[in-house]
């Protein structure tokens, strides 16, 4: 891709300063739930909740998650440094699924640096990258990192899963969020990151 033509991103240095890893975004959120809090102003007893089911959703993805055969292939032909910046936060949900998938390919590339910036403390950026107008996250966005123009965006989940999510906001069949949240993530169990690594994989090839 001719770096030439890509598109100014609102994400400047001062941004990626700001940014977390994800060793340090994860000692970060430990470290919240020891003090009865997650990320955001909200640390209500459900969101505490949510916080503590995704620490071992990533948990879970860390030791269990494998990149494809595919997946690695094109990790491979990334030539140019890129940086990804991931919106994101603890209490999410879709995040626990997705960001452990995202810190895997970085871990075999030195072309692909990963930032974890949170989404209410840079309102700036996330609504620069909306979903249908709303803060949807996570959110992937792929900068040069020369340049730090847009090479893409991915986000905020698989077509699946995000078909749930939209179809239950449209037809409300009684179906109570905690009955939703198990459904939802229960698919994320059964795909095992494949739609995940599938439609990243398939972004990715227009990023190189």
């Amino acid at each position: 891709m001719d770096t030439n033509i890509l598109k100014a991103s609102v994400i400047t240095q001062q941004h990626l300063e700001q940014s977390q890893t994800y060793a340090e975004y994860r000692t970060m959120i430990d470290q919240l739930l020891s003090e009865g809090k997650t990320t955001g102003d909200n640390h209500s007893d459900d969101m505490l909740h949510y916080t503590k089911m995704n620490v071992q959703r990533m948990k879970r993805l860390d030791k269990t998650a494998k990149l494809n055969e595919e997946m690695l292939a094109t990790i491979a032909k990334i030539n140019r440094p890129q940086t990804w910046v991931v919106i994101t936060e603890a209490w999410c949900g879709d995040a626990a699924q997705i960001v452990p998938v995202l810190a895997k390919i970085a871990e075999v590339t030195p072309n692909i640096d990963l930032k974890l910036i949170l989404r209410d403390e840079h309102l700036d950026v996330m609504d620069a990258y909306l979903t249908d107008g709303a803060r949807s996250i996570p959110k992937l966005i792929a900068l040069d990192t020369e340049t730090l123009k847009e090479r893409g965006v991915w986000g905020p989940r698989p077509t699946p899963a995000h078909e749930m999510v939209m179809e239950r906001k449209k037809n409300d069949n009684g179906e109570s969020y905690l009955e939703f949240s198990t459904r939802l993530h229960g698919w994320y169990a059964k795909d095992k990151t494949q739609t995940t690594q599938k439609e990243l994989n398939e972004a990715m090839r227009s990023w190189i």
